[in-house]
Formats: C-alpha cells, structure tokens, sequence
C-alpha cells in the first residue's frame, strides 16, 4: 500500500479513470493521483473510513460483474453523506492486500484524545512542509498558521519558533515542531482552572480531583472511585498514576474525551425503558429512503436504505412500481428518479436490518397493485406475534394489550394497506367496511370512498362491495403482512377514540399537522399515547429539503419522517434526539405524553403537570482548532461566534449568541454567559452553531453539536463540533461551564 497501486476509480459503468493509490508514512492518509498529470487529486483519512465492502457490493460495481470478477472490487465507505469510493484492482493480490491493510488500519486507530492529537500534529507537519525536506523554516511556519486559522502577530510566532528551535538551526525538526505545536495549544483557560484546585499547581491528588468532581461536575455518587478510574485512564506518566495524582496533561486529556463531554456518556448505551407500546416512543424515520437526491429527477439507491439503517433510523420507505418482465421496482413514481430492483432492496434490508440494534423497524409501503405480489418476495419478512383471542375480542384495545417494544425485538413491521381489520384476518370479515387507504394519497382514495357510498350495485352492500374493491387491488398474502400499522385515513380525533385500534396508524402531510397542532394541540397529544402518527414531508419539497421535526414530537408524533439525505437543522435536531439511548432509534417520550388523558398542551406550558420553569445557564469560554470554512480563499481566517439555539415547544424557542472573535479559528476565547428558560425541559434539544462572522453576507457555518435537554452534564465540558453532514471533525470543540438550576 506504501508503494503505490495503480486502480481504477469508478464512477459509473461509463466512466472509469485509472488513478495512482498512495497510503503515506503516517500510515492515516492515502493520496490518490492523476495518472495521467500526475497531480494529487484528492486524500482522506483513515479516520473518515466507516468500512469497507468486497466485491460487487455497490449498484456501480454490480452493472460492472460481467466485465470484472468481485475478488477485484471493493468499496470504501465513509462516515456521513460522502460519497462512497468504488475501486477495481488490476490483481486478485492487489484487492486483497488493499481490503485487509485497511480493515487493519480501521481496527488499529480508535480515535483516542492522545491519537487525535499526534495525527493531527502529524497532519499539519505535512501541510507546512511545503518543499518535504522533512523540517520547517520560519517562512513555512508562518504559512501554516495561516492554514491553520491562526493570524498571529509576528513577533509572537517569531518567538514560538525560536524557544521550540532548540537545535538553533533555524528550522523545526521532529520533536522540535511538537514543542512549537503545544505552545501554540496552550490551554490557559485550562490551566487556571487546574490550579484552582492544586495546591502546588503542578498535580491534583486524588482527593483534589474529587474536589473538582463534587463541585464542579456534579458528580455526588461514587466520585472517588470514578477519580481512580480517569487517573487509570487519562494520566500520560506512569509515576504519576502509581502515585494516583493527575497532571496537568491528563486533566487536558480527560475534559476533552467523552468522560469530559457535555453529552452523558451514560446516556450513549441504552438507559431507557424498552418495555412500552411502540406508541410511548418518538422513532427515528425517513421519507422515501431510496432517494439520495432530488424527489423529481434524483438518484435511487441501495445506499439510501444502508445508510438510514446505519444512523439509526427504524422507520424506512418503499415505493414498489411494476418493473419489465413482472420484475417489481423501487423508485419515485411519476417521476424521472432512477429505478432500483426491488429484490435489490429487500436483500440489503436482510443484511443491514439489525446491524445498529435488535429493535424492531417498519416499512412504509405505499400503495400501488402488484401483479403476482403474492410471490416470495415478501416470504422473508418474519411476521409479529398475533394477538391472544381474548384481545381479539375487544372492540378497542389499550396500549396495555399492544406488544411491547422490547417483545418486537429481532422483527420488521410492515405498514401499508391491509383488506379488512386484524379482527378479520384471524376471525373473518367483521360488521364493519375494512378501510385501506393511506392519507399519503388521502384524496383520491377519499373520492372513491365518496363514489363507493353514493353508487351501490343493486343487490350489494357498501361492506361488501368496498371488500370486493380491496381483494382486487391488493393481494392477500401482502396484505397478511401487515399486522400492527395498518394505513387508515383520519376522520377526526373524536372517531378515531371511537372506532380505531392500537394496530392502525395515519398519516399526515406536515401541513395538516401543522393545522391539528394549531387547532386541536391537547386531542393531538392524547391521540399519539395510543396510537401510532405518521408526518411526511409536502409535496412541494421537491429539492428533498426538510421541515422542523420539533413541532411534530412537540406533541407527540412518533413517526416524523425527514429526508435523511438532506443536511441542516432539521436533521441536527433528529440526530441529536436519536443520538442517545445507544441509538437504537427510540427514545422513550415524556410520562405526560404517554397518558391518554393528558392536560397537556405545547401551546400552554403551565398544562404540564411538574416542576416549574428550569434555568440553563451556559458559559461560552472558548474554541479549540474550528475548521476553515468549505471553498475559502487561500490564507482566510475566520472570525468565529457561538450561536447557542433551543428548540422545544414555541414558549422555549429561542437563540442567543456571543460576540465575534476577530481571524482566529484556531483558540478564539468569549467569556460570555447565555441564560435560557425551559418551560418543558423534557422536549428540548439544544443545538450549539459555529459560524464565520461576515458583516456583508450572511455567516458561514463551521460547525455544530445538537443534544437532547436531558442528556446534558453540567460542569465544565468540552462539545465537539460535526460537520455540516453530521460526521465528527475532531479535534474541532467548544470549552463550556454548564449550570442548571429548577
């Protein structure tokens, strides 16, 4: 792999390049050049490999099977909303030796604080070292400060360079460029903080970091065996953890790992009770997931369903369409979005379905008649336990009587149509007309329903011929399938009280909801303690652009379903909330959201029975390493400031933001405190932004964090910042004191 291999990068059946594979000294990043200009065409990071796939395991390498045999083929697949990598090797030996050498590195390099510190070092001594003779002069360091959002005063870098110059030959070597890299990181803020509570300033003894863990982390229980365990964990000397003391290294080193973030770390595995009706719990979900582009002319993919299911998401959506040779696909219909078999489809979903989590997941079928939908397409979907006779029975079950989330483990739900009730299935055709229609295309189905009642063949029932209607659309054995989401059309919060079950679920596009909230918040509440609520994107978000989730769990919509290909807000604010409970994709809602006879209403916060108001108090105090903002000009540096953003019911709502600091993404220090009051703490996510001040134009993003009221530590904590597509951007964080008064 240090050698270099020649391989040929594919993007398309069409276009295949031949580029030269490089994986540098550092052994953590490989160069890929031009074959033909010889020039490096672009670089990442072992780091930002998520995994990597053999043989024909992408769409664009499995239309090449014919031309080149798998054992030559691989994919590398990165963290995020990067594209993936598809190679083809001239040799079996060269894919293998590639395949396993990154597997290794991969496995070899957890991200520790320690390694992101000496890659990151590694990685910038390589950018400054313009003419790689393997040292830097002055001149050099100058410039890669500049590349590093510093503008410093030159005199001061002048300084820096020649106390870090030991050697005195006018350049940085090796060691010498560590010493200048830390004295540039110096963390004075840190620093005073440490001496605070030693009493020789040089250590804290076991008893002093409890200290600090009891008053300012809040950390009452256990506090002196959790100081034994970070001394064990983040002090570097060995002297010093045999002494059971902790210098000011290892107190750097343990504030900015996750023991030191302001996300719980306790709350990162599941913490919560798995032991509710799919109903109590808000479930990560996406729209139309296949898409990975555009809804009018975007791409369908595989991918789509691989990655939804990797960031948690349980809630996937399949549009199936006939296909030539009664093969059916998946794609958009109606519009110009590429096609994907869907035999494809269903054998990625058996092979990623429980890779994140044992939780069950459900997909969304929409309706369209499938000639032959009988066949063993379906065959694979394990089906969920029947309900016992004596629930059968009941004209209306309780969450009570609906299998629990932790009994659903290992299986896959399907919702979507179903002729008749549950009742009818097990038991035959009950008084009622069975309903299958799905508010996604509410009108239409809603004007039949309209024709079916107004004109009745003589001799016929309006049971009858809507059961007749149903088992010509939609095949039986598919419509076995569905079992506890079966598609109904809402007609009021009142009916559904009346005649709906557990089993059944609406759906709502974004502006009816909106309408619901609006009109009806408290009966929009109660109804979603029982029963299942499905919110879908308008039509018109034909670009795959989002709507704020928020407004939807606001009151208790589960099933918010968002175009997960789409960065911003609004899918900061749906990782955020699904990013804790070992993001499995549920997260338990609040008690009072679980009562069907709840007073609650978003819009009136004294509704929720409780405590009163909460007080978030957040000190902003300072930045480490920002990122440059994406496409900027050579030498820019930006001028950072901290936007801090609560979102929650509409009383909660609100933002606030410190000064900016002028061109330095590299230590910029604020000092500036934020106060907010929560009304509903349990519905609100706090969303940290970045941003590169410009008095001319709008600010650039650089980074942010988003995270669930309830999964904050207070104290001093370090947040580390993603990218705009919700990948880690290490060692980029902010340095905050979190104080949280009721």
């Amino acid at each position: 792999m240090q050698q270099g291999t020649l391989m040929r990068k594919v993007k398309s059946k069409n276009w295949k390049k031949q580029r030269y594979f490089k994986l540098q000294d550092d052994c953590m990043t490989i160069w890929y050049h031009s074959k033909r200009t010889g020039r490096i065409e672009s670089a990442f990071s072992i780091s930002d490999v998520e995994t990597v796939r053999e043989g024909h395991q992408s769409e664009v390498l499995q239309s090449l099977a014919e031309e080149f045999p798998p054992e030559r083929c691989f994919t590398i697949v990165f963290y995020g909303r990067r594209g993936n990598l598809d190679l083809i090797a001239g040799s079996v030996e060269e894919a293998q030796c590639w395949v396993q050498g990154l597997h290794q590195l991969i496995e070899s390099f957890p991200l520790t604080p320690a390694l992101v510190s000496c890659t990151w070092i590694r990685d910038w001594f390589q950018k400054g070292d313009k003419n790689k003779d393997g040292r830097m002069n002055f001149k050099e360091v100058q410039r890669l400060l500049k590349m590093m959002n510093v503008d410093m005063n030159e005199d001061h870098a002048l300084q820096l360079f020649q106390d870090a110059d030991k050697s005195e030959s006018g350049t940085l070597e090796g060691e010498e460029f560590v010493l200048f890299y830390k004295a540039l990181t110096q963390r004075k803020e840190v620093l005073s903080l440490f001496q605070e509570f030693s009493e020789d300033g040089k250590k804290l003894t076991l008893l002093e970091l409890v200290d600090f863990l009891q008053q300012e982390q809040l950390e009452d229980e256990g506090a002196e065996q959790l100081a034994m365990e970070l001394i064990d964990k983040y002090e570097p000397s060995e002297t010093a953890r045999a002494r059971h003391v902790l210098s000011a290294d290892g107190f750097l080193m343990y504030l900015c790992s996750p023991d030191g973030s302001i996300f719980n770390p306790q709350h990162r595995a599941l913490w919560q009770d798995m032991s509710q009706p799919l109903c109590h719990y808000f479930i990560s979900s996406s729209h139309n997931t296949y898409l990975i582009e555009d809804q009018i002319r975007g791409q369908s993919s595989i991918e789509g369903y691989i990655r939804a299911l990797k960031r948690g998401c349980r809630c996937l959506e399949v549009d199936c369409w006939d296909g030539p040779n009664g093969e059916p696909v998946v794609y958009h219909g109606h519009t110009f979005t590429s096609k994907i078999p869907f035999r494809e489809v269903v054998s990625t979903l058996a092979k990623y379905a429980f890779k994140v989590g044992t939780c069950p997941w459900a997909l969304k079928l929409l309706p369209c008649p499938l000639p032959g939908a009988e066949g063993s397409w379906w065959c694979w979907l394990p089906a969920v336990r029947d309900p016992g006779p004596q629930q059968i029975s009941q004209r209306k079950w309780t969450p009570s009587l609906y299998p629990t989330l932790q009994e659903l483990k290992h299986k896959i739900l399907l919702k979507g149509k179903k002729i008749g009730r549950l009742e009818d299935t097990l038991d035959g055709p009950g008084d009622e007309a069975p309903d299958v229609s799905d508010d996604d295309n509410g009108g239409e189905a809603e004007e039949e329903r309209r024709r079916a009642k107004m004109v009745l063949p003589s001799g016929g029932t309006q049971h009858s011929l809507a059961l007749q209607k149903d088992k010509e659309s939609l095949a039986q054995s598919l419509s076995d399938c569905v079992i506890y989401c079966k598609s109904v059309s809402f007609r009021g919060f009142q009916e559904a009280r009346s005649h709906s079950r557990p089993s059944e679920i609406s759906s709502f596009s974004e502006a009816k909801a909106r309408k619901l909230i609006r009109d009806a918040g408290n009966e929009f509440v109660r109804h979603n303690a029982w029963q299942l609520t499905r919110i879908y994107p308008s039509g018109m978000r034909t670009d795959s652009s989002n709507y704020s989730p928020q407004e939807m769990w606001n009151v208790g919509c589960q099933i918010v379903a968002l175009n997960f290909q789409t960065a911003g807000m609004e899918m900061d604010l749906c990782d955020g909330l699904f990013s804790q409970n070992g993001c499995c994709g549920y997260v338990l809602k609040p008690p009072f959201m679980r009562d069907e006879e709840t007073l609650f209403n978003p819009s009136d916060p004294s509704s929720r029975e409780g405590p009163g108001p909460t007080t978030l108090t957040i000190q902003v105090i300072s930045g480490q390493q920002l990122p440059k903002v994406a496409n900027s000009k050579e030498g820019a540096v930006i001028d950072p400031l901290v936007r801090v953003e609560i979102h929650g019911v509409p009383a909660d709502q609100a933002h606030q933001e410190t000064k900016y600091i002028e061109n330095n993404g590299f230590n910029p220090r604020w000092d500036e405190t934020l106060q907010f009051q929560l009304h509903v703490p349990e519905l609100a996510l706090i969303r940290f932004v970045v941003e590169d001040y410009d008095k001319t134009s709008r600010n650039d993003f650089v980074g942010q964090f988003t995270l669930a009221f309830v999964n904050i530590k207070p104290g001093y904590r370090h947040v580390h910042l993603l990218s705009k597509d919700g990948t880690s951007i290490p060692p980029s964080s902010l340095f905050v004191h979190i104080h949280i008064t009721e």
